[in-house]
């Protein structure tokens, strides 16, 4: 921090205050008199109140390293964020802070991977068109616009207002003999990410909608995954 308040402790302030005193034997300036000593006493607050004031002026108003008026600054700028329920801490807090103020938003691709990033998830997107004759062909694999897979598909146009998350990771819960029961729980349940599914909605183009894809997480890798 390049700014730095000049911090006068109670000493300063009172051989300050001590000059200002008038002169005489009424008035002794001697180390270890009445006067001296009350003074000195009296400026120990002044020294206590610099030095909190140059701790808000140099960190507290300086949102990556406040620690104090956290709740001050989460407040002005709407957090904390009602999708992320888990206990967060301090660096966590300062993080989403700092990412709140500095976010400019967008509607790429690249602006949902990295928000989806910043909350720990690893995702791909797939966009839509619909079939245009002319431009596609049948058997076509990919797009002629982008070179991506996967190309038009046949449909409505309104296929174009409709994207797929494809989640990475998902939390798989099996069903147990002892811990479930039986017609009740299911063979398997897939722990949705409702943080991350929370903020891609908020941030969305109003017009579309997400469809979440969690078929391709690393979980399924394992026919053994979330078991003990």
């Amino acid at each position: 921090m390049a700014d730095r308040h000049v911090r006068r402790s109670g000493s300063d302030y009172a051989h300050a205050l001590l000059a200002l005193l008038p002169t005489g034997q009424a008035w002794p300036r001697d180390i270890g008199s009445a006067l001296s000593r009350t003074v000195a006493g009296l400026c120990e607050y002044w020294g206590f109140v610099d030095g909190r004031a140059a701790d808000l002026l140099e960190r507290e108003t300086d949102p990556r390293y406040t620690l104090e008026m956290m709740s001050d600054w989460e407040r002005a700028f709407g957090l904390p964020d009602k999708c992320l329920t888990e206990p967060l801490t301090m660096e966590d807090r300062r993080k989403a802070l700092m990412t709140r103020i500095t976010m400019l938003g967008g509607q790429s691709r690249e602006f949902f991977i990295a928000l989806a990033a910043s909350i720990g998830y690893a995702i791909t997107i797939t966009e839509y068109r619909p079939w245009m004759v002319g431009i596609d062909r049948v058997g076509m694999t990919v797009d002629p616009y982008t070179g991506e897979q996967p190309a038009a598909r046949l449909g409505p146009p309104e296929n174009r207002f409709y994207w797929t998350v494809h989640v990475g990771l998902a939390r798989l819960t099996w069903f147990r003999v002892t811990a479930g029961e039986t017609g009740v729980d299911p063979h398997l349940r897939i722990g949705v990410a409702s943080d991350l599914e929370c903020l891609l909605r908020r941030y969305k183009p109003a017009h579309t909608e997400i469809i979440f894809d969690y078929s391709a997480s690393d979980a399924f890798s394992d026919p053994m995954a979330g078991t003990p």
